[in-house]
């Protein structure tokens, strides 16, 4: 866990007005801690992302509004498809056949 202040340090030049900005467009969701917001490994993770999207790619606040939805939804996707897998190699050898016999149809 990360302190606000440790994460205003990390990266070079962001403000904390316009991290506060970001966490109530609802771009990252640190926790409240006693002096201020408290980030996770994933936060800070996030945190980066967003400034490389705004740095590299020069993405505009609109269409971060955008993207970092698509994002959650195909990490939230591929969660489900792991999960899926998981089931299918659980089952008996025969049902795992026909699962793919019949995926190779489609």
């Amino acid at each position: 866990m990360r302190e606000e202040a440790e994460i205003l340090g990390l990266f070079s030049g962001l403000r904390r007005e316009t991290l506060h900005v970001w966490i109530e467009r609802g771009w990252l969701a640190p926790a409240r801690g006693g002096e201020g917001y408290v980030f996770r490994e994933i936060d800070v993770a996030r945190l980066r992302l967003i400034v490389e999207f705004r740095t590299d790619l020069a993405l505009e606040d609109d269409a971060l509004d955008v993207v970092l939805p698509l994002l959650d939804q195909v990490h939230g996707l591929r969660r489900e498809l792991n999960r899926l897998a998981d089931a299918v190699n659980a089952q008996p050898q025969d049902v795992r056949a026909r699962i793919t016999a019949h995926l190779s149809e489609s």
